[in-house]
């Protein structure tokens, strides 16, 4: 449940970044691959949710994989793909525009879940364990 709460807010950031990033004054560079590295993120945990059983590591390289594919995709043109990308959904989940530099940025967004997962999952898992457990009378 942690992964799935950190995951929709790592969405929720990402989209805010993109449609009111440029107008708090933020980079472009800062708006445009911020939100990639974001997308990356939100990969990895989807894949930690879809593969809960997966390592980080092996979720890391599962979701490296997925991004390399999901913008080497971007190479491919065809009439219903294009007007697809040219659509909110299409632009957020494939992207329009092929970039080296947005793998850089996924693989960023991907060790920031790495990190997260090993940070917060735990520390988050820890605390419900203990406001679950029993009080002791005193």
């Amino acid at each position: 449940m942690v992964r799935v709460l950190l995951c929709l807010s790592v969405i929720v950031l990402g989209l805010a970044l993109r449609r009111f990033g440029l107008g708090l004054g933020l980079p472009a560079l800062v708006v445009k691959y911020g939100g990639s590295a974001l997308w990356g993120t939100m990969v990895f945990f989807l894949v930690a949710i879809a593969a809960a059983g997966f390592s980080r590591r092996r979720v890391a390289l599962v979701s490296i994989a997925i991004a390399i594919c999901v913008e080497l995709f971007r190479l491919v043109h065809a009439p219903w793909l294009d007007a697809f990308r040219l659509t909110l959904a299409g632009a957020l989940l494939l992207g329009r525009i092929f970039s080296p530099w947005d793998m850089l940025a996924y693989g960023f967004g991907i060790a920031v879940g790495v990190l997260l997962d090993r940070l917060v999952v735990p520390a988050l898992i820890a605390r419900d364990s203990a406001q679950r457990a029993p009080h002791s009378a005193s």
